[in-house]
């Protein structure tokens, strides 16, 4: 058996065995900003910022950040949107020898406490939003954190006074004291750009971001991102791209990012990759469907990774149908199964291949891509990635790989796979095997082209009467009804069976209702009698996290609350 089967999958001119060069992460934006200096690289608000510019920036924050302290093993917390404060402070975090840790404006109270105290973040910039400065400001004096750093939306706008002015008028500001523990983002600018270069030693072995994870339980494990882990993953994006002819072309791209920066998926394929290959970013604070489809026009984006509920979004917007969207060429979806028929409209909508991906936060988070010159396959998520080796784990015996074509544990080994979780040695050790392999928790398994199929997470399978039920292919079947637009389905109590099957329904606008009797009979030919849904209920809309994607877990705590009430 082929150890390998992917390699003759991957298309003429992109190689597995591709040389993956790791730098640090600060590197890739010196080099872009060599390379093409006065080229976009940011585009917000009306004001575009030049690579030359945006390098500038970034030194000058590394400048006043090593005078406040940050040097190697100080960890600085970003707390903000997707903005140019977030680039700037990612790249001078870095250059001042930092670690930076990411934080979620959507974290409850008690999990940013956390945070602070488990990754010892001393420092954390954020803007004088009323939804993000209130909640790090009321962790100053009752946390480890010394200083807050706070920007204002206005300041990296074409019109800052106005901008200002209507945020105002909208109540959207806070007031942020004048005192030692605050400084304000255009003081952190204000000098000459002058910083300390700490070389490092080990790129393998150096945190350059510390990315927590959630999970359905518990708080949040910090991921430990090396400056290896970083610059491979991104490198073998951009590997995945060198098909022949490019599928795109360096210092010629327009990138809209609209994914929330703190999330791996957004750093890497948006952030990180648009940077290493000059794109311009054209970055939205957040998703709004209106100003999307507007940019994709107007802008003629290029390029759009996103999450299949964006793309859902696009599709059922009024204005799509007449939209100009030709001007793309790469479409990436992530961080959640992307259901086919939203593959097979939106490829009708703009005539660019959906391409889609499956990672991690602990692999940085790339993993497999779909080729873009090839038919995609309904089902999978791709191949493994250059430089990235799959294999797939017994679920009943964790000692043997399972052959090609049988369903396991998915387990993954490549430069791009975290060094481990900060301070849990326990967890890190948990989750390896004996020959260095990451196992991920996703159940799946490998066609003889190599092509991976994630059925579901082991934690998200259902045990009905016995039987194991993926959640996923029950949502696959679903998305089929003309009437749904978004379904979720979980595993709620049934005393007969363990568990039954329940499926949240959104409706498509306009759309017709169906009953749990009429929807079963639209599934009787597409799902055996042990995956039959049991239960329906409709939704006006969907709980999301942070990143987009449908919150089973949100679903789950009502669905116990609701047993908790009744009992």
């Amino acid at each position: 058996m082929n150890d390998m089967p992917w390699m003759k999958s991957y298309p003429p001119g992109v190689r597995w065995d591709a040389e993956i060069s790791i730098t640090p992460v600060q590197q890739i934006l010196e080099e872009s900003a060599s390379t093409w200096p006065n080229n976009p690289a940011v585009d917000f608000m009306g004001r575009k910022i030049s690579y030359s510019e945006l390098n500038d920036l970034a030194n000058r924050a590394a400048n006043a950040l090593q005078k406040l302290g940050v040097k190697p093993g100080v960890h600085v917390g970003l707390y903000l949107p997707n903005t140019p404060h977030y680039l700037v402070s990612l790249f001078g975090i870095l250059k001042a020898g930092g670690t930076v840790v990411n934080y979620s404006p959507l974290d409850a109270a008690r999990v940013l406490e956390h945070k602070v105290e488990d990754s010892e973040t001393d420092f954390l910039i954020t803007l004088d939003l009323a939804s993000l400065y209130p909640q790090m400001g009321a962790l100053l004096g009752k946390t480890r954190l010394k200083k807050l750093i706070v920007g204002n939306l206005g300041e990296m706008s074409a019109q800052p006074d106005a901008v200002n002015a209507q945020m105002q008028a909208t109540k959207q500001l806070a007031s942020v004291p004048s005192d030692d523990r605050h400084i304000t983002f255009q003081a952190l600018l204000d000098n000459d750009g002058i910083y300390r270069s700490y070389p490092i030693a080990d790129l393998t072995d150096t945190i350059a971001v510390l990315q927590y994870t959630g999970g359905t339980t518990g708080l949040p494990k910090g991921a430990m991102l090396t400056h290896a882990n970083l610059t491979a993953a991104t490198n073998q994006c951009v590997e995945t791209t060198r098909t022949d002819p490019p599928t795109l072309d360096e210092g010629k791209e327009r990138v809209l990012a609209v994914l929330p920066p703190f999330h791996i998926y957004a750093l890497t394929v948006n952030m990180l990759l648009g940077i290493r290959i000059g794109a311009e970013l054209v970055l939205h604070t957040r998703f709004d469907v209106d100003a999307v489809v507007k940019d994709l026009t107007e802008k003629k984006i290029t390029a759009f990774p996103g999450v299949p509920t964006m793309f859902v979004a696009v599709l059922n917007h009024p204005g799509a149908a007449k939209a100009d969207l030709t001007s793309l060429k790469w479409c990436n979806s992530g961080g959640a199964p992307l259901p086919l028929e939203v593959q097979r409209n939106f490829e009708k909508l703009t005539g660019c291949r959906l391409a889609e991906g499956w990672g991690m936060t602990e692999t940085s988070p790339t993993g497999t891509f779909t080729p873009v010159t090839s038919e995609p396959r309904a089902g999978s998520c791709g191949v493994p990635s250059p430089g990235i080796i799959i294999k797939f784990l017994d679920t009943n015996d964790n000692t043997t790989y399972v052959p090609l074509g049988q369903t396991g544990e998915l387990c993954i080994k490549g430069p791009n796979v975290m060094k481990g979780y900060w301070k849990k040695p326990d967890a890190t050790a948990e989750i390896m095997t004996p020959d260095g392999f990451m196992r991920t928790g996703d159940v799946g398994y490998m066609d003889e082209d190599g092509y991976v199929y994630i059925v579901d997470r082991t934690k998200d399978m259902l045990l009905c009467g016995g039987f194991n039920v993926y959640p996923r292919v029950l949502e696959e079947a679903v998305y089929k009804h003309p009437s749904v637009e978004e379904v979720a389905v979980i595993g709620i109590k049934d005393e007969y069976r363990g568990q039954s099957p329940k499926a949240f329904v959104k409706l498509k606008a306009g759309a017709a209702s169906f009953t749990l009797k009429e929807l079963q009979e639209f599934l009787k030919d597409k799902l055996g009698k042990h995956e039959m849904v049991q239960a329906l209920e409709f939704r006006d809309s969907l709980p999301k996290t942070p990143v987009g994607k449908i919150s089973k877990k949100d679903l789950y705590d009502e669905e116990e609350r609701k047993t908790t009430v009744k009992a």
